[in-house]
């Protein structure tokens, strides 16, 4: 597992985790959440399934039996270089109690501008994704499949958004290990 990664999922303020509404329509919104140490949070256990080249899969069990399962991975690179991006990271969840599988979010670890979308895009296939906070999510899931689909062909996956400020970032992530990764999940959380 990548330092950077080991950094968004431990972080120093308790757990980091996805944890995310069921997007059925545009006012659905997925929450992204700091868990704080607690005694719910000792009753959840994480196990790490396997790092697969640029990506990392996991399993979470929670203390009243229930089981998620993501993948995660942060960018090669970032732009503009000169500008704090914070923690960036994109996950991919199954979250089988709650019958949701292949939900995509992207952090951006700054706060979107309101109303923007961010501009996903894996060779030539393109997907918009609408913004709440400091994240983003594809509107049905039926695009979060699509995605997938595309993720598992491609090689790379070009996300563009604009911040608050009014400042329009782009990050490159690699897709290399993206289908292991996504095996391992879907085997975890069948």
């Amino acid at each position: 597992m990548s330092e950077a990664v080991k950094k968004i999922i431990t972080g120093s303020l308790g757990l980091a985790m996805v944890v995310m509404a069921t997007v059925a329509t545009v006012a659905t919104v997925a929450i992204v959440a700091l868990w704080p140490a607690s005694d719910a949070r000792a009753a959840d256990k994480r196990d790490l399934l396997g790092s697969y080249r640029d990506w990392d899969a996991l399993v979470i069990r929670k203390g009243n039996g229930e089981k998620q399962c993501y993948m995660i991975s942060v960018p090669k690179t970032k732009s503009p270089g000169n500008v704090a991006h914070g923690d960036v990271y994109v996950t991919v969840t199954h979250r089988p109690g709650v019958r949701v599988r292949d939900e995509i979010n992207f952090v951006a670890g700054y706060s979107f501008r309101p109303n923007t979308e961010v501009a996903a895009s894996i060779s030539k296939r393109n997907f918009r994704m609408f913004t709440e906070g400091d994240g983003a999510w594809l509107r049905t899931p039926r695009e979060d499949r699509q995605m997938v689909a595309a993720m598992k062909a491609g090689e790379s996956l070009f996300m563009r958004g604009t911040s608050s400020r009014g400042t329009s970032t782009s990050y490159r992530f690699s897709l290399a290990g993206f289908t292991a990764a996504h095996s391992a999940i879907d085997k975890a959380c069948n």
